[in-house]
């Protein structure tokens, strides 16, 4: 029966074995038969992921992604913001109740010296400014003798980078203290650098002013944040792409202007994060000021100690905290528009 092609209600297809057969043999007839359309499915419903029924029952709380970041933020709602509006209650409790300003008014008090004719700030305010700056001190020492470790890790270090990064690691499997303490035996009346000193006859007796005192304080504290400094300026460097550093070679710049052009900017926020890792905690150390400072090397955080504790004046004590913390973040926010007006001026068209 054959079959018309022009009125087939639907295409016609040839089977592939046709097209292969020898041409006269029984199996050259072309046999063409009709083809229905395939029936559409309807679209299969994805099963939901394994999260999306916590989801749901948090979004009444929080909603959408929130969700992820909801437990850090109570823990830094109850344990950082909460501990900061007390400590901002009670410094305003005064003599006469609540609120005074009295705390803060003997913190900002100028004390006159009529012998030298002068007027000075009174004592809280010179150990916030010590503070800041044996702080300060601290963090370019740390800095500039971390920087140049954690390029020699990430440029040079090969598949011993986590050898070395395990190396620097390494003093903080001890404790703290007694880290501290060491500086004592370094550094001390009868220490070893004392000893070696007059071994080799540089000195005819002991030195006494390498220990209890302010720079006694930043050794110690360069010493004990090294690694803070040396671990995010190293996964800066490490992000560094080498192919900018080759096309700055095939540009004509030699190796000096090669770091200075390419390497130090784009490693910038880690040295900035660095900077802020080693800053920021120093200011308020009041561990190693006590062991290797001495009465000379006193920090705003001794200071705060004394004030709740022999003092038995708490509410002064969170009127200096207070006064030290926005000290600190006035200094950081301005040295980071500092830091924007120069980047904005050196992007300029």
């Amino acid at each position: 029966m054959s079959i018309n092609r022009n009125t087939a209600p639907y295409p016609t297809i040839e089977p592939v074995f046709s097209r292969f057969a020898v041409r006269g043999s029984p199996t050259s007839v072309v046999r063409r038969e009709e083809v229905t359309p395939p029936a559409v499915n309807p679209p299969v419903a994805k099963p939901p992921p394994p999260l999306l029924g916590l989801r749901r029952s948090v979004a009444g709380l929080v909603p959408g992604h929130y969700a992820l970041v909801a437990p850090a933020g109570l823990f830094l709602l109850a344990f950082i913001v909460l501990p900061f509006i007390l400590l901002a209650v009670a410094s305003m409790n005064g003599p006469r109740g609540w609120p005074s300003a009295f705390n803060y008014q003997q913190i900002f008090a100028l004390v006159s010296d009529p012998a030298a004719g002068r007027i000075f700030s009174g004592p809280y305010l010179q150990v916030l400014g010590k503070s800041l700056l044996v702080s300060a001190v601290t963090t370019v020492n740390v800095v500039v003798l971390a920087y140049p470790l954690a390029y020699y890790i990430a440029i040079y270090g090969g598949r011993h980078k986590t050898t070395l990064i395990t190396l620097i690691t390494i003093p903080f499997w001890t404790s703290y203290l007694l880290r501290i303490f060491s500086w004592k035996l370094i550094l001390g009346y009868n220490g070893i650098l004392n000893a070696a000193l007059l071994k080799l006859g540089w000195v005819s007796q002991p030195l006494d002013f390498l220990l209890y005192n302010s720079i006694a304080v930043a050794i110690a504290l360069t010493h004990a944040w090294m690694a803070f400094a040396v671990l995010p300026i190293f996964i800066a460097l490490e992000r560094i792409d080498r192919s900018l550093l080759e096309a700055a070679s095939d540009l004509g710049d030699g190796p000096m202007w090669r770091f200075l052009r390419v390497t130090l900017p784009i490693s910038m926020p880690g040295v900035i994060a660095a900077a802020l890792l080693v800053f920021i905690p120093t200011v308020g150390d009041y561990v190693t000021p006590a062991l290797v400072g001495g009465p000379s090397g006193v920090m705003i955080g001794n200071m705060i100690d004394t004030l709740y504790g022999r003092a038995d004046d708490p509410h002064l004590g969170a009127a200096v905290a207070m006064v030290s913390l926005f000290a600190i973040a006035a200094l950081i926010a301005g040295l980071g528009a500092a830091y924007l007006v120069y980047r904005a001026w050196r992007i300029r068209p």
